[in-house]
Protein backbone atom coordinates (compact mmCIF):
# COMPACT_ATOMS: atom_id res chain seq x y z
CA UNK A 1 0.00 0.00 0.00
CA UNK A 2 1.38 3.31 -0.94
CA UNK A 3 0.20 5.55 1.80
CA UNK A 4 0.51 8.75 -0.20
CA UNK A 5 -2.00 7.66 -2.56
CA UNK A 6 -4.42 7.93 0.07
CA UNK A 7 -6.97 10.48 0.51
CA UNK A 8 -7.60 12.50 4.00
CA UNK A 9 -10.48 10.74 4.97
CA UNK A 10 -9.23 7.19 3.84
CA UNK A 11 -5.78 7.86 6.50
CA UNK A 12 -8.55 8.90 9.17
CA UNK A 13 -10.04 5.66 8.94
CA UNK A 14 -7.06 3.80 9.03
CA UNK A 15 -5.81 5.84 12.21
CA UNK A 16 -8.86 4.77 13.99
CA UNK A 17 -8.37 1.28 13.33
CA UNK A 18 -4.37 1.58 14.00
CA UNK A 19 -2.78 0.38 10.72
CA UNK A 20 -1.50 3.29 10.55
CA UNK A 21 0.29 5.57 12.82
CA UNK A 22 0.85 9.11 12.38
CA UNK A 23 4.67 9.41 12.40
CA UNK A 24 4.23 6.25 9.39
CA UNK A 25 2.15 8.55 7.42
CA UNK A 26 4.46 12.02 8.21
CA UNK A 27 7.52 9.62 7.32
CA UNK A 28 5.77 8.64 3.97
CA UNK A 29 4.86 12.41 2.84
CA UNK A 30 8.74 13.40 3.73
CA UNK A 31 9.94 10.50 1.80
CA UNK A 32 7.78 11.10 -0.47
CA UNK A 33 9.47 15.22 -1.11
CA UNK A 34 12.81 13.70 -1.09
CA UNK A 35 11.90 11.59 -3.93
CA UNK A 36 9.90 13.68 -6.20
CA UNK A 37 10.74 17.36 -4.98
CA UNK A 38 13.89 17.18 -7.71
CA UNK A 39 11.44 16.68 -11.10
CA UNK A 40 8.12 19.28 -9.81
CA UNK A 41 9.48 21.82 -7.90
CA UNK A 42 6.64 22.45 -5.73
CA UNK A 43 8.08 23.66 -2.57
CA UNK A 44 9.91 26.78 -1.61
CA UNK A 45 10.66 25.73 1.90
CA UNK A 46 10.38 22.04 2.96
CA UNK A 47 9.58 21.05 6.86
CA UNK A 48 10.34 18.00 6.68
CA UNK A 49 12.97 17.68 10.16
CA UNK A 50 10.34 19.80 12.08
CA UNK A 51 7.63 17.65 10.44
CA UNK A 52 8.93 14.43 11.64
CA UNK A 53 9.32 16.09 15.01
CA UNK A 54 6.23 16.96 15.46
CA UNK A 55 4.53 13.59 14.56
CA UNK A 56 6.30 11.96 16.85
CA UNK A 57 5.82 14.50 19.73
CA UNK A 58 1.61 14.10 18.45
CA UNK A 59 1.64 10.48 18.45
CA UNK A 60 2.81 10.68 21.95
CA UNK A 61 -0.23 12.96 23.16
CA UNK A 62 -2.29 10.81 21.07
CA UNK A 63 -1.29 7.71 22.76
CA UNK A 64 -1.43 8.86 26.65
CA UNK A 65 -4.90 10.16 25.65
CA UNK A 66 -3.98 13.99 25.81
CA UNK A 67 -5.39 14.65 22.31
CA UNK A 68 -7.93 14.17 20.97
CA UNK A 69 -9.51 15.38 17.05
CA UNK A 70 -9.92 13.85 13.97
CA UNK A 71 -7.33 15.86 12.10
CA UNK A 72 -4.24 15.59 14.51
CA UNK A 73 -1.33 13.87 12.94
CA UNK A 74 -2.40 15.13 9.28
CA UNK A 75 -0.31 16.63 7.02
CA UNK A 76 -0.77 19.62 5.01
CA UNK A 77 0.83 21.67 2.75
CA UNK A 78 0.13 25.37 3.02
CA UNK A 79 1.02 28.11 -0.63
CA UNK A 80 3.60 30.92 0.35
CA UNK A 81 1.77 33.78 0.61
CA UNK A 82 0.17 32.90 3.89
CA UNK A 83 1.93 33.90 7.53
CA UNK A 84 3.08 31.41 9.38
CA UNK A 85 4.99 32.17 12.57
CA UNK A 86 9.07 31.41 12.73
CA UNK A 87 8.56 30.25 9.02
CA UNK A 88 9.47 32.03 5.85
CA UNK A 89 6.76 33.78 4.20
CA UNK A 90 8.21 34.56 0.68
CA UNK A 91 5.26 35.27 -2.12
CA UNK A 92 7.84 33.32 -4.12
CA UNK A 93 9.17 36.88 -4.90
CA UNK A 94 12.68 38.02 -4.09
CA UNK A 95 11.07 41.05 -2.14
CA UNK A 96 10.34 39.20 0.34
CA UNK A 97 13.04 36.22 -0.14
CA UNK A 98 14.10 36.17 3.87
CA UNK A 99 10.70 37.47 5.30
CA UNK A 100 10.05 35.10 8.40
CA UNK A 101 6.41 35.90 9.54
CA UNK A 102 6.11 37.39 13.09
CA UNK A 103 2.16 35.78 13.76
CA UNK A 104 -0.25 33.22 11.76
CA UNK A 105 -2.76 33.87 9.71
CA UNK A 106 -6.03 32.84 11.27
CA UNK A 107 -6.29 29.65 8.81
CA UNK A 108 -3.04 28.38 9.81
CA UNK A 109 -4.11 29.56 13.43
CA UNK A 110 -7.14 27.15 13.17
CA UNK A 111 -4.52 24.26 11.58
CA UNK A 112 -2.27 24.53 14.94
CA UNK A 113 -5.34 24.29 16.83
CA UNK A 114 -6.12 20.54 15.41
CA UNK A 115 -2.46 19.68 15.73
CA UNK A 116 -2.20 19.19 12.19
CA UNK A 117 1.30 19.23 10.91
CA UNK A 118 2.81 21.75 8.30
CA UNK A 119 5.35 19.98 5.66
CA UNK A 120 6.52 23.24 4.12
CA UNK A 121 5.33 26.42 2.12
CA UNK A 122 4.61 26.14 -1.23
CA UNK A 123 5.57 27.74 -4.95
CA UNK A 124 3.45 29.96 -6.25
CA UNK A 125 3.61 33.09 -8.93
CA UNK A 126 5.15 35.96 -7.33
CA UNK A 127 2.39 37.70 -4.68
CA UNK A 128 -0.22 35.28 -6.62
CA UNK A 129 0.18 37.08 -10.25
CA UNK A 130 0.35 34.59 -12.39
CA UNK A 131 -1.08 31.59 -14.40
CA UNK A 132 1.24 29.09 -14.96
CA UNK A 133 4.03 29.65 -11.63
CA UNK A 134 6.28 30.67 -13.95
CA UNK A 135 6.51 33.97 -12.61
CA UNK A 136 8.14 32.44 -9.28
CA UNK A 137 11.20 33.91 -7.87
CA UNK A 138 13.13 30.62 -6.88
CA UNK A 139 11.90 28.43 -9.68
CA UNK A 140 9.49 26.72 -11.64
CA UNK A 141 7.10 24.12 -10.72
CA UNK A 142 6.13 21.33 -13.06
CA UNK A 143 3.18 19.65 -13.74
CA UNK A 144 3.44 15.94 -12.56
CA UNK A 145 1.20 14.98 -15.02
CA UNK A 146 3.68 16.30 -17.81
CA UNK A 147 7.05 17.30 -16.47
CA UNK A 148 7.22 19.71 -19.73
CA UNK A 149 3.44 21.16 -19.07
CA UNK A 150 2.94 24.07 -16.61
CA UNK A 151 0.88 23.33 -13.53
CA UNK A 152 -1.40 26.48 -13.62
CA UNK A 153 -0.93 29.06 -11.43
CA UNK A 154 -1.09 31.05 -9.04
CA UNK A 155 -1.28 28.34 -6.90
CA UNK A 156 0.81 25.52 -8.47
CA UNK A 157 2.58 24.79 -6.39
CA UNK A 158 -0.33 23.95 -4.10
CA UNK A 159 -1.74 21.97 -7.27
CA UNK A 160 0.97 20.11 -8.48
CA UNK A 161 2.23 19.03 -4.81
CA UNK A 162 -1.20 17.24 -4.14
CA UNK A 163 -1.18 15.56 -7.75
CA UNK A 164 2.57 14.34 -6.65
CA UNK A 165 1.00 12.99 -3.82
CA UNK A 166 4.06 14.92 -2.01
CA UNK A 167 0.88 16.14 0.36
CA UNK A 168 -2.30 14.78 1.28
CA UNK A 169 -4.18 18.35 0.88
CA UNK A 170 -3.10 22.06 0.63
CA UNK A 171 -4.65 25.96 0.91
CA UNK A 172 -4.25 27.59 -1.78
CA UNK A 173 -5.83 31.26 -2.54
CA UNK A 174 -7.67 32.35 -5.42
CA UNK A 175 -7.97 35.87 -6.66
CA UNK A 176 -9.09 34.98 -10.86
CA UNK A 177 -8.87 31.27 -10.83
CA UNK A 178 -5.45 30.92 -8.85
CA UNK A 179 -7.28 27.50 -6.90
CA UNK A 180 -9.64 26.53 -9.67
CA UNK A 181 -7.51 26.40 -12.84
CA UNK A 182 -3.74 25.11 -11.40
CA UNK A 183 -6.61 22.21 -10.09
CA UNK A 184 -8.15 21.87 -13.81
CA UNK A 185 -4.32 21.37 -15.13
CA UNK A 186 -3.07 19.05 -12.45
CA UNK A 187 -6.36 16.96 -12.00
CA UNK A 188 -7.12 17.51 -8.55
CA UNK A 189 -10.23 19.29 -6.56
CA UNK A 190 -9.83 22.89 -6.27
CA UNK A 191 -12.69 25.23 -4.07
CA UNK A 192 -12.60 28.94 -4.03
CA UNK A 193 -15.16 29.64 -1.23
CA UNK A 194 -17.41 32.44 -0.92
CA UNK A 195 -15.80 35.60 -0.14
CA UNK A 196 -16.21 36.60 3.58
CA UNK A 197 -16.77 32.22 4.27
CA UNK A 198 -12.87 32.16 5.03
CA UNK A 199 -10.85 35.05 7.02
CA UNK A 200 -8.19 36.40 4.44
CA UNK A 201 -6.15 37.58 7.93
CA UNK A 202 -2.24 36.95 7.67
CA UNK A 203 -2.92 36.53 3.66
CA UNK A 204 -0.52 38.76 1.64
CA UNK A 205 -2.52 40.83 -0.29
CA UNK A 206 -2.90 40.73 -3.42
CA UNK A 207 -5.91 42.02 -4.79
CA UNK A 208 -8.43 42.67 -1.56
CA UNK A 209 -11.88 42.63 -2.95
CA UNK A 210 -11.03 39.32 -4.97
CA UNK A 211 -8.81 37.24 -2.59
CA UNK A 212 -9.65 33.74 -1.15
CA UNK A 213 -8.59 31.11 0.55
CA UNK A 214 -9.33 27.73 -0.16
CA UNK A 215 -8.88 24.14 -0.66
CA UNK A 216 -7.37 21.77 -3.40
CA UNK A 217 -7.57 18.39 -2.54
CA UNK A 218 -7.44 14.97 -3.68
CA UNK A 219 -11.55 14.38 -3.74
CA UNK A 220 -14.38 16.06 -2.73
CA UNK A 221 -15.10 14.67 0.59
CA UNK A 222 -11.33 15.94 1.53
CA UNK A 223 -12.58 19.51 0.36
CA UNK A 224 -15.39 19.56 2.38
CA UNK A 225 -13.65 18.76 5.57
CA UNK A 226 -10.45 21.28 4.61
CA UNK A 227 -13.56 24.03 4.13
CA UNK A 228 -15.23 23.06 7.70
CA UNK A 229 -12.09 23.37 9.48
CA UNK A 230 -11.18 26.99 7.61
CA UNK A 231 -14.35 28.30 6.95
CA UNK A 232 -16.09 31.32 9.82
CA UNK A 233 -16.17 34.36 10.82
CA UNK A 234 -12.74 36.17 12.28
CA UNK A 235 -13.00 39.58 14.21
CA UNK A 236 -9.84 40.42 12.65
CA UNK A 237 -10.96 40.53 8.60
CA UNK A 238 -13.50 42.89 8.45
CA UNK A 239 -14.51 41.24 5.58
CA UNK A 240 -15.91 38.35 7.25
CA UNK A 241 -19.39 37.33 7.30
CA UNK A 242 -21.00 35.53 10.30
CA UNK A 243 -22.34 32.52 9.26
CA UNK A 244 -24.14 29.55 11.13
CA UNK A 245 -21.80 26.69 11.29
CA UNK A 246 -22.02 24.05 8.48
CA UNK A 247 -20.68 20.68 8.39
CA UNK A 248 -20.13 20.52 4.43
CA UNK A 249 -19.44 17.06 4.83
CA UNK A 250 -23.24 16.25 5.44
CA UNK A 251 -24.64 17.56 2.70
CA UNK A 252 -22.36 14.92 0.09
CA UNK A 253 -25.68 13.27 -0.75
CA UNK A 254 -24.59 11.41 -4.03
CA UNK A 255 -27.94 12.66 -5.58
CA UNK A 256 -28.54 15.47 -7.76
CA UNK A 257 -32.25 14.30 -8.98
CA UNK A 258 -34.02 17.80 -9.96
CA UNK A 259 -31.47 19.83 -9.27
CA UNK A 260 -31.03 23.02 -12.26
CA UNK A 261 -28.12 23.04 -13.60
CA UNK A 262 -27.94 26.19 -15.84
CA UNK A 263 -25.33 25.60 -18.86
CA UNK A 264 -24.03 29.95 -20.42
CA UNK A 265 -23.58 29.63 -24.36
CA UNK A 266 -21.19 32.32 -24.30
CA UNK A 267 -18.91 30.28 -22.05
CA UNK A 268 -18.54 27.39 -24.69
CA UNK A 269 -17.83 29.40 -27.65
CA UNK A 270 -14.86 30.65 -29.43
CA UNK A 271 -11.23 30.21 -27.99
CA UNK A 272 -12.26 27.13 -26.03
CA UNK A 273 -10.34 23.69 -27.08
CA UNK A 274 -12.05 21.70 -29.34
CA UNK A 275 -11.73 18.38 -27.13
CA UNK A 276 -12.12 20.52 -23.53
CA UNK A 277 -15.77 21.28 -25.14
CA UNK A 278 -15.85 17.59 -25.92
CA UNK A 279 -15.06 16.37 -22.50
CA UNK A 280 -17.35 19.06 -20.96
CA UNK A 281 -20.35 17.98 -23.28
CA UNK A 282 -20.15 14.16 -22.06
CA UNK A 283 -19.90 15.42 -18.82
CA UNK A 284 -23.42 17.65 -18.95
CA UNK A 285 -24.70 14.14 -20.59
CA UNK A 286 -23.56 12.16 -17.26
CA UNK A 287 -25.78 15.10 -15.30
CA UNK A 288 -28.65 14.02 -17.47
CA UNK A 289 -28.48 10.62 -16.64
CA UNK A 290 -27.63 11.20 -12.90
CA UNK A 291 -31.26 12.72 -12.99
CA UNK A 292 -30.42 16.50 -13.27
CA UNK A 293 -32.09 19.01 -15.32
CA UNK A 294 -30.05 20.84 -17.89
CA UNK A 295 -31.10 24.69 -18.90
CA UNK A 296 -29.36 26.69 -21.56
CA UNK A 297 -29.16 30.03 -20.35
CA UNK A 298 -27.22 33.30 -21.57
CA UNK A 299 -24.35 35.22 -19.50
CA UNK A 300 -23.61 38.12 -21.36
CA UNK A 301 -20.17 38.81 -19.19
CA UNK A 302 -17.53 37.25 -20.71
CA UNK A 303 -15.99 39.55 -23.20
CA UNK A 304 -16.13 42.28 -20.55
CA UNK A 305 -15.41 40.41 -17.01
CA UNK A 306 -11.44 39.68 -18.17
CA UNK A 307 -10.68 43.59 -18.61
CA UNK A 308 -12.88 44.45 -15.54
CA UNK A 309 -11.16 42.27 -13.71
CA UNK A 310 -7.49 43.07 -14.31
CA UNK A 311 -7.91 46.55 -14.04
CA UNK A 312 -9.52 46.16 -11.01
CA UNK A 313 -6.91 43.43 -9.33
CA UNK A 314 -4.33 45.93 -10.76
CA UNK A 315 -5.50 48.99 -9.37
CA UNK A 316 -5.90 47.00 -5.44
CA UNK A 317 -1.91 45.52 -6.61
CA UNK A 318 -0.58 48.74 -6.63
CA UNK A 319 -2.30 49.84 -3.49
CA UNK A 320 -1.52 46.36 -1.95
CA UNK A 321 2.45 46.51 -2.74
CA UNK A 322 3.24 49.74 -2.21
CA UNK A 323 4.42 49.10 1.72
CA UNK A 324 7.04 47.28 -0.17
CA UNK A 325 9.54 50.29 -0.38
CA UNK A 326 13.28 48.96 1.09
CA UNK A 327 12.58 50.75 4.19
CA UNK A 328 10.14 48.74 6.60
CA UNK A 329 10.92 45.11 6.17
CA UNK A 330 11.41 43.17 2.72
CA UNK A 331 14.83 43.58 0.12
CA UNK A 332 16.71 46.57 0.16
CA UNK A 333 19.18 47.90 -2.50
CA UNK A 334 22.73 47.73 -1.31
CA UNK A 335 23.81 51.26 -3.13
CA UNK A 336 21.98 54.40 -3.03
CA UNK A 337 22.87 57.68 -2.43
CA UNK A 338 19.31 59.15 -1.41
CA UNK A 339 15.76 58.22 0.01
CA UNK A 340 14.10 58.48 -4.05
CA UNK A 341 16.90 56.16 -5.30
CA UNK A 342 16.33 53.76 -1.85
CA UNK A 343 12.98 53.23 -3.09
CA UNK A 344 13.31 53.14 -6.76
CA UNK A 345 16.35 50.38 -6.76
CA UNK A 346 14.46 48.49 -3.76
CA UNK A 347 11.17 47.85 -5.71
CA UNK A 348 13.07 47.70 -9.42
CA UNK A 349 15.17 44.81 -8.04
CA UNK A 350 12.93 43.30 -5.77
CA UNK A 351 9.95 43.23 -7.95
CA UNK A 352 9.94 40.81 -10.73
CA UNK A 353 8.36 41.53 -14.23
CA UNK A 354 4.80 40.20 -14.51
CA UNK A 355 4.35 41.84 -10.66
CA UNK A 356 6.15 45.35 -12.20
CA UNK A 357 3.88 44.84 -15.10
CA UNK A 358 0.66 44.82 -13.05
CA UNK A 359 1.91 47.65 -10.83
CA UNK A 360 2.19 50.20 -13.32
CA UNK A 361 -0.97 49.46 -14.58
CA UNK A 362 -3.02 49.67 -11.32
CA UNK A 363 -1.07 52.95 -10.54
CA UNK A 364 -2.23 54.68 -14.43
CA UNK A 365 -5.97 53.27 -13.56
CA UNK A 366 -5.90 54.77 -10.45
CA UNK A 367 -4.14 58.11 -11.19
CA UNK A 368 -6.06 61.33 -11.99
CA UNK A 369 -7.92 62.00 -15.38
CA UNK A 370 -7.84 58.20 -15.65
CA UNK A 371 -9.87 56.92 -12.78
CA UNK A 372 -13.10 57.48 -13.62
CA UNK A 373 -12.57 56.25 -16.99
CA UNK A 374 -11.06 53.20 -15.83
CA UNK A 375 -11.24 52.01 -12.28
CA UNK A 376 -15.25 53.97 -11.59
CA UNK A 377 -16.12 52.12 -15.07
CA UNK A 378 -14.74 48.48 -13.88
CA UNK A 379 -16.76 49.20 -10.73
CA UNK A 380 -19.54 49.88 -12.76
CA UNK A 381 -19.48 46.56 -14.78
CA UNK A 382 -18.70 44.54 -11.43
CA UNK A 383 -22.16 45.47 -10.38
CA UNK A 384 -23.12 44.46 -13.63
CA UNK A 385 -21.67 40.84 -13.50
CA UNK A 386 -23.48 40.51 -10.29
CA UNK A 387 -26.45 41.52 -11.33
CA UNK A 388 -26.29 38.56 -14.27
CA UNK A 389 -25.50 35.94 -12.30
CA UNK A 390 -27.97 36.74 -10.38
CA UNK A 391 -30.77 36.38 -12.69
CA UNK A 392 -28.67 33.06 -14.13
CA UNK A 393 -29.54 31.71 -10.43
CA UNK A 394 -33.19 32.75 -11.39
CA UNK A 395 -33.66 29.79 -13.23
CA UNK A 396 -31.20 27.47 -12.05
CA UNK A 397 -29.04 25.97 -9.19
CA UNK A 398 -25.50 25.32 -10.28
CA UNK A 399 -23.81 27.05 -13.62
CA UNK A 400 -21.69 24.48 -15.34
CA UNK A 401 -18.41 25.82 -17.27
CA UNK A 402 -15.25 25.05 -18.60
CA UNK A 403 -12.72 26.01 -15.89
CA UNK A 404 -10.05 26.45 -18.21
CA UNK A 405 -10.37 27.45 -21.78
CA UNK A 406 -6.92 24.61 -22.61
CA UNK A 407 -5.53 21.90 -21.05
CA UNK A 408 -1.59 22.67 -19.29
CA UNK A 409 -0.05 24.43 -22.04
CA UNK A 410 4.53 24.12 -22.14
CA UNK A 411 6.67 25.86 -19.83
CA UNK A 412 7.57 28.71 -21.98
CA UNK A 413 5.00 28.67 -24.42
CA UNK A 414 3.02 31.87 -22.73
CA UNK A 415 5.25 33.66 -20.74
CA UNK A 416 6.70 36.40 -22.97
CA UNK A 417 2.91 36.99 -23.99
CA UNK A 418 1.17 38.41 -20.96
CA UNK A 419 -2.35 38.64 -22.75
CA UNK A 420 -2.44 35.35 -24.04
CA UNK A 421 -1.46 34.25 -20.25
CA UNK A 422 -4.52 36.29 -19.19
CA UNK A 423 -6.71 34.65 -21.38
CA UNK A 424 -6.47 31.62 -19.15
CA UNK A 425 -8.04 33.21 -16.29
CA UNK A 426 -11.25 33.41 -18.97
CA UNK A 427 -13.32 31.18 -17.21
CA UNK A 428 -12.61 31.93 -13.87
CA UNK A 429 -12.70 35.25 -13.49
CA UNK A 430 -16.06 36.34 -13.42
CA UNK A 431 -16.97 33.97 -10.23
CA UNK A 432 -14.51 36.49 -8.17
CA UNK A 433 -15.74 39.76 -9.75
CA UNK A 434 -19.11 38.46 -8.06
CA UNK A 435 -18.05 36.90 -4.77
CA UNK A 436 -19.35 33.72 -5.58
CA UNK A 437 -18.36 30.08 -4.53
CA UNK A 438 -16.73 27.99 -7.94
CA UNK A 439 -15.22 24.56 -7.77
CA UNK A 440 -12.98 22.92 -10.08
CA UNK A 441 -13.36 19.05 -10.61
CA UNK A 442 -11.41 16.62 -13.00
CA UNK A 443 -13.91 15.49 -16.17
CA UNK A 444 -11.46 13.66 -17.95
CA UNK A 445 -8.31 13.60 -20.27
CA UNK A 446 -7.21 14.90 -24.02
CA UNK A 447 -5.45 12.94 -26.61
CA UNK A 448 -2.37 13.47 -24.45
CA UNK A 449 -3.60 12.56 -21.19
CA UNK A 450 -4.25 15.95 -19.82
CA UNK A 451 -6.36 16.52 -17.45
CA UNK A 452 -9.35 18.79 -18.12
CA UNK A 453 -11.29 20.72 -15.48
CA UNK A 454 -14.76 21.51 -15.15
CA UNK A 455 -16.32 24.27 -13.28
CA UNK A 456 -19.57 24.27 -11.14
CA UNK A 457 -20.72 28.15 -9.85
CA UNK A 458 -22.76 28.54 -7.43
CA UNK A 459 -25.40 31.12 -5.78
CA UNK A 460 -23.46 33.30 -2.27
CA UNK A 461 -23.16 31.06 0.79
CA UNK A 462 -24.23 27.92 -1.49
CA UNK A 463 -21.41 25.99 -1.11
CA UNK A 464 -23.49 22.85 0.11
CA UNK A 465 -25.07 22.75 -3.46
CA UNK A 466 -22.08 22.76 -5.36
CA UNK A 467 -19.85 20.70 -3.50
CA UNK A 468 -23.00 17.65 -3.61
CA UNK A 469 -23.31 18.52 -6.96
CA UNK A 470 -19.27 18.09 -7.65
CA UNK A 471 -19.62 14.92 -5.10
CA UNK A 472 -22.01 12.81 -7.02
CA UNK A 473 -20.20 13.59 -10.76
CA UNK A 474 -16.81 12.58 -9.11
CA UNK A 475 -18.94 9.23 -7.81
CA UNK A 476 -20.34 8.37 -11.11
CA UNK A 477 -17.29 9.17 -13.10
CA UNK A 478 -14.48 7.95 -10.93
CA UNK A 479 -10.97 10.00 -12.16
CA UNK A 480 -9.25 9.20 -9.56
CA UNK A 481 -9.37 5.63 -10.30
CA UNK A 482 -9.06 5.44 -13.95
CA UNK A 483 -6.10 8.02 -14.49
CA UNK A 484 -3.10 8.73 -12.66
CA UNK A 485 -0.23 11.47 -13.12
CA UNK A 486 2.62 9.60 -14.97
CA UNK A 487 5.43 12.07 -14.75
CA UNK A 488 6.28 12.31 -18.41
CA UNK A 489 9.84 13.79 -19.42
Amino acid sequence: MDITELTVHELQEKLKKKELTITQITKAYTDRINEKEKDIQAFVTVLAEEANKQAEEIEEKVNKGELKGELAGIPIGIKDNMCTKGVKTTCSSRMLENFVAPYDATVIEKINKENMIDLGKLNMDEFAMGASTEYSYFKKTRNPWNLNKVPGGSSGGSAAAVAANMVPWALGSDTGGSIRQPSSFCGVVGLKPTYGLVSRYGLVAFASSLDQIGPITKDVYDSAMLLNLIAGHDEKDTTSEKREKIDYTKCLKDDVKGLKIGVPKEFFGEGINQEVKESLEKSIQTYKELGAEIIEISLDIAEYALATYYIIACAEASSNLGRFDGIRYGYRTKEFKNLKELYKKSRSEGFGPEVKRRIILGTYVLSSGYYDAYYKKAQQVRTLVMNEFNKGFEKCDVILTPTSPTVAFDIGSKSNNPLEMYLADICTVSVNIAGLPGISIPCGVDKEGMPIGMQLIGNKFCEETILNAAYTFEQATKFRENYKPEFKK
